[in-house]
């Protein structure tokens, strides 16, 4: 064994053994966390890692995404060419020449990417240093970080074509048999046409700047902001699959809790601890995000982030059985994070949507409004009367449960109560049933289904708010009263099918009512009225009408939630005389109303307000009518458009009300 081989071998080893410490470090932070379960069905969760990990298809959700896609993939590439410099450092000798075609398109593939991943690194660096795009900024020490991590690449990916351009030089120019290195080949002809000889001293000097850069890249990683590298396949791995997008539930009926929700990193989950690991600071959640759109103080990204920096200020005295100092003196709520910041979340997930590698913000925002709610009892003052309200009356505001049902007088609709033989139950929701405006798509809505022929039912004075508002404020003890009582109302009535025209009612009824024995087939009133449409049940008028420009608002709790885009906007393109004009953030890409998780009921009393902001964009559309499909939406737009003074220019108004009112 010479020299080489031997401190070859005590290097990889001591790189391998820091590595291993390192890993054992992180995994025993994320043991400090609280246990769920994320093993279930295991070949949904590995379809998703490679449509989304090994695909990078959220990352491809903005053009800019090439370049990080060509990076990963081009190390994925290079794994094969590790692992042989690697071997060699074993025995020199050794090489994947022998796997012949294989070894044609390995030796190719690498050559080609690692091309591209010098462009990909340098234009991020250009893009981060030079252009300065405002996502990508963040703290100094992020930056040096990133600065660092790219440099590193770039290395590891240079001395690799170093090793393999004086690899082709010192076999005289000649590739190996099933060897194609098309870059190598030229460049070797031109940094060693004029001295040859010399390359095999280069081939043993790359071959260790290589193998050096590697094994430090690796063990980098672990303190490095870029941990992603590690964690993001399995974070995706154990992320939500698509039917569990429901908040999880507290068993409240669990007498040894001593707390509810979470105010420091050991309370929150393993995986919302592997969610502060994974993330890459790329700025796309905080980009998206209606609350820092508008000037809030609330960035999703520094949420996760500062989980991340709790966990790696606390676990390790943990850890190490130190009870006391001046990190103990701090909580993660209150100290790292403020509780502005979190009263700011609308809920809408676009922060979750744009995330590619599958973290799970508002979960761990919704945990720490639990806490504030459920132990501290501190929330925004105007949250008393909402409570109280829910709490008395089944409704977030202040109205006679008496009078649920006074918006169907006159339109012969009969309660459960009345006639439990309907074939489908029309929960009506809060606002549906009470507010001035929605009572008006109420009515609509059900005119529709009497013209259809549906054999539909309400609940009336039975039915109560259906736990949103509550659980996303973090009230988890009120939200499961309500649902815990609708639920055995309906269940009492044998429900099996529900239609709603309040996504959030929606959302609940669907996603959550299951966590309490609830299990319905829920749609939503857009779908049905799409069916409606599509069978003829409901015929639209023949005669010309004037074209009219029609712009279609995306509720988040029944786009991003629940993947229902198109059934509204098929609606629409059927009715004569409508033209649908998009806003430039639609569908997946839509902006909240600003209404959501509870934002309904609170005040902006910083940055502008998210409704103005979105109604900005429908206004500049050149639409007359803005359309939506939600009650909390219809509001915001409809206080956005008086803002702007545009009320008689610019109508607001449900899918079901323009269907009505085209209808023969």
């Amino acid at each position: 064994m010479g020299l080489k081989n031997l401190v070859f071998i005590l290097f990889f080893f001591a790189s391998i053994g820091f590595f291993v410490f390192s890993t054992k470090r992180l995994i025993s932070f994320l043991l400090l966390g609280q246990k769920e379960n994320r093993c279930d069905r295991i070949g949904e969760r590995l379809k998703k890692v490679f449509t989304i990990a090994i695909a990078q298809t959220k990352i491809m959700r903005e053009p800019a995404g090439i370049f990080h896609l060509l990076i990963f993939w081009g190390f994925l590439l290079f794994i094969f060419a590790v692992i042989e410099s690697i071997l060699q450092g074993f025995y020199s000798p050794i090489s994947f020449s022998s796997l012949g075609v294989f070894y044609t398109l390995l030796t190719f593939t690498q050559d080609v990417f690692g091309m591209l991943v010098i462009w990909s690194v340098l234009i991020s660096l250009y893009r981060r240093f030079i252009l300065r795009v405002p996502r990508l900024i963040v703290d100094k020490h992020g930056m040096r970080d990133a600065a660092f991590i790219l440099t590193l690449i770039l290395f590891v990916v240079l001395s690799m074509f170093g090793q393999n351009i004086a690899h082709v030089a010192k076999n005289n120019f000649v590739l190996e048999n099933f060897e194609v290195r098309p870059f190598s080949l030229v460049m070797a002809k031109m940094f060693y046409s004029l001295d040859p000889t010399s390359a095999d001293m280069y081939y043993e000097l790359f071959w260790w700047i290589h193998i050096i850069f590697v094994f430090g890249f690796l063990n980098y990683l672990p303190y490095s902001k870029h941990l992603h590298v590690l964690t993001s396949i399995p974070n995706v791995f154990f992320a939500k699959l698509d039917d569990q997008k429901g908040l999880k539930k507290i068993n409240l009926e669990d007498e040894t809790l001593e707390y509810y929700g979470a105010d420091d990193f050991q309370k929150f989950s393993w995986k919302q601890i592997l969610d502060g690991f994974t993330c890459t600071e790329c700025g796309r959640c905080t980009s998206v995000c209606p609350a820092a759109n508008s000037g809030k103080s609330l960035s999703p990204r520094k949420i996760i982030t500062d989980i991340r920096k709790r966990t790696f200020d606390l676990a390790p005295l943990m850890i190490a059985g130190i009870t006391n100092g001046e990190v103990f003196d701090k909580t993660l709520v209150h100290h790292y994070i403020s509780d502005k910041e979190l009263w700011q979340c609308t809920t809408c997930g676009a922060c979750v949507q744009e995330c590619p590698v599958m973290i799970e913000h508002v979960d761990s925002i919704i945990d720490m409004r639990r806490h504030l709610v459920l132990t501290e009892s501190e929330f925004p003052v105007e949250l008393n009367n909402v409570f109280k309200s829910l709490e008395s009356n089944g409704t977030p505001w202040v109205f006679n449960q008496a009078d649920r049902a006074l918006w169907a007088n006159g339109l012969n609709v009969k309660s459960m109560a009345e006639d439990p033989n309907g074939e489908i139950l029309f929960w009506v929701g809060c606002a549906g049933s009470y507010d001035a405006r929605y009572k008006k798509v109420s009515v609509a809505f059900a005119q529709i289904m009497q013209k259809a022929g549906v054999n539909f039912r309400i609940l009336g004075t039975e039915e109560k708010c259906n736990g949103d508002t509550a659980r996303r404020l973090g009230n988890e003890y009120l939200a499961q009263q309500l649902v815990q009582e609708n639920v055995e109302t309906l269940n009492g009535y044998g429900v099996k099918k529900i239609v709603t025209a309040c996504p959030h009612c929606f959302n609940s009824l669907k996603n959550e009512f299951k966590q309490f024995g609830g299990n319905y087939e829920v749609i939503h009133h857009t779908e049905m009225i799409s069916e409606f449409l599509s069978s003829g049940k409901i015929q639209l008028k023949d005669e010309p009408a004037k074209t009219r420009k029609v712009t279609y608002h995306d509720s988040c709790y029944l786009g991003r939630y629940n993947d229902i885009y198109e059934e509204p906007r098929k609606s629409l393109t059927k009715i004569n005389g409508v033209k649908l004009v998009e806003m430039g953030r639609n569908k997946s890409r839509g902006f909240c109303c600003g209404a959501g998780g509870g934002r309904m009921f609170l005040e902006d009393v910083e940055g502008a307000r998210i409704n103005e902001e979105r109604t900005k964009e429908a206004i500049g559309t050149g639409a007359e009518t803005i359309a939506s499909a939600c009650p909390f939406c219809m509001t915001m737009m409809t206080d956005g458009v008086k803002a702007f003074d545009k009320t008689e220019d610019v109508q607001v108004k449900d899918i079901a009300e323009i269907v009505l009112e085209n209808s023969k």
